[in-house]
C-alpha cells in the first residue's frame, strides 16, 4: 500500500494512559461490527484483564473480533489468556513467532493499534502491560476520518502476511474490508498513515529526514530510546546550524534499559555543541516517542532509533495541520517543564567514568547492530 495524504480527518491528542485508556476501553464496548487489535509487547496482568474482558464482551454481542500479537513480544501472555481469547470466539494470530524457522526471526511487529467499526482508530506508543497503568508516561492519537481505510488496509497487510501463524488455519481473513462509505470531516485535517518494515522499507525514516532537512523553525523530537542513526545525527546538526529550534526529548535515568540510555549519551556532545538542546524527563520512564517539525507531526510506534528503522514494523500517523501542531506543540512543552536541560558546559565536565561507560556501550550496540 501506498502513504497517501488524505484530507478530512479528525485527530485527537491522548496524553498519559488515564486519557487514552479508557477512551480505548470504551470505543470497543460501543463496537457494533468489528474490533482489529495490533500490539508488540502484550503481558498477563490488570491492563491485560480489561481489555481482554472487553473483547470477550465485544464477541458476546457478536462484534467480529481480530486480534494481531507479536510472537515475541507476547511471550508475557500466559496460556489462560490466550484461551480466554479464542474460546470466546476471537481470532487470534501471532506474527513471526520464534519457534518458526525462518530466516527474519528477528523482525519484530512493533505496530500498536485499536480499530473499531473501521470509523475510529488508536495508535501511539502504549503497550499492554501493568507498567502502562501508572509508573511509564506514554500518548496516543485518536483518529477519525477517511485516513482510518489505510490503518484497516496496514493491518490486513500484516494480518494475511506468510509471517503470521493463527489459532485456526481454516479461518480466512475476515472484517478487513475498506470501508468507502466514511465521510470526511468538513475544515478537517490532512494526515496519512506510514509505515516502515526495517530495511526493506523505510518510508517513515525517510520522511522524517525530509522534514528535518526542510524545516525553517522547528524540529522537537521526543523519544525513549535515543540511538539516533548517522544521517538523523546529521540532520539533527545541520538545522540547527541554520538557525533551526532543535529540541530533543528523552528519557532520564529511570530508564527501562539503561545500558540504551548511556550509549546514547555518547551523541550528547556533539549535538550540544552544534546547538542542540537536550532535556531528560524526571517524573518517570517516558516511552512516548512523536516529532514535530514546523506544523507536522508524527506519532505512532516508531522510536525513531536505529533498531525501529532498521528492524521492525512500525506505523505513525502523520498530520500536517496547525491546529493539531498547536496541541503537540502545548505537550512537549508541558513536558519540558518536568524536565531537566543537559547544558553544554556542564556536560563537557562530566566525570571521565562517565564517559568510558557511554564509550564501552555505544561500541557494543554498535556491534549488536551490525550483527543483526
Amino acid at each position: 500500500m501506498r502513504n497517501i495524504w488524505r484530507n478530512g480527518n479528525h485527530f485527537t491528542l491522548l496524553p498519559e494512559g488515564k486519557r487514552y485508556i479508557p477512551e480505548m476501553l470504551a470505543a470497543i464496548d460501543n463496537a457494533n461490527d468489528s474490533i482489529l487489535f495490533e500490539q508488540y509487547l502484550t503481558e498477563s496482568g490488570h491492563l491485560a484483564d480489561r481489555f481482554i474482558d472487553a473483547l470477550v464482551r465485544a464477541v458476546a454481542r457478536g462484534v467480529h473480533v481480530q486480534v494481531l500479537l507479536d510472537g515475541y513480544g507476547a511471550n508475557g501472555l500466559k496460556k489462560n489468556d490466550r484461551e480466554r481469547l479464542t474460546q470466546a470466539g476471537v481470532t487470534l494470530r501471532l506474527f513471526n513467532p520464534p519457534y518458526l524457522k525462518r530466516l527474519n526471526k528477528l523482525t519484530r511487529d512493533h505496530r500498536k493499534l485499536v480499530l473499531v467499526d473501521d470509523h475510529v482508530a488508536f495508535t501511539g506508543g502504549f503497550c499492554l502491560t501493568d507498567d502502562f497503568l501508572d509508573r511509564w508516561y506514554d500518548i496516543a492519537v485518536r483518529i477519525e476520518g477517511p485516513v482510518v481505510n489505510d490503518w484497516t488496509a496496514l493491518f490486513a497487510q500484516v494480518w494475511n502476511s506468510s509471517l503470521t501463524q493463527d489459532n485456526d488455519k481454516r479461518l480466512k481473513a475476515q472484517g478487513t474490508m475498506l470501508d468507502e462509505t466514511v465521510e470526511p470531516f468538513e475544515q478537517g485535517m490532512r494526515g496519512r498513515v506510514i509505515w516502515g518494515r526495517g530495511r526493506r522499507y523505510q518510508a517513515i525514516r525517510n520522511s522524517l529526514q525530509q522534514r528535518i532537512a526542510t524545516a525553517t523553525q522547528r524540529v522537537w523530537v521526543y523519544t525513549p530510546y535515543f540511538l539516533p542513526t548517522v544521517s538523523l545525527r546529521q540532520r539533527l546538526i545541520a538545522a540547527a546550524q541554520r538557525g533551526v529550534d532543535v529540541r530533543l526529548l528523552v528519557a532520564d535515568e529511570k530508564h527501562d534499559h539503561p545500558s540504551v540510555r548511556y550509549a546514547g549519551q555518547r551523541f550528547y556532545g556533539q549535538l550540544l555543541r552544534a546547538g542542540v538542546r537536550i532535556y531528560e524527563y524526571q517524573p518517570s520512564f517516558t516511552h512516548a516517542k512523536f516529532c514535530l517539525i514546523d506544523d507536522w507531526s508524527t506519532i505512532g510506534s516508531c522510536n525513531f532509533d536505529h533498531w525501529s528503522l532498521r528492524w521492525n514494523l512500525e506505523a505513525n500517523q502523520e498530520v500536517e495541520d496547525s491546529r493539531f501542531a498547536t496541541d503537540v506543540a502545548a505537550l512537549f512543552e508541558d513536558n519540558l517543564k518536568a524536565s531537566q536541560e543537559v547544558f553544554p558546559k556542564s556536560w563537557a565536565q562530566r566525570p571521565w567514568y562517565q564517559r568510558a561507560r557511554e564509550r564501552a556501550l555505544g561500541t557494543v550496540n554498535s556491534w549488536a547492530t551490525l550483527l543483526r
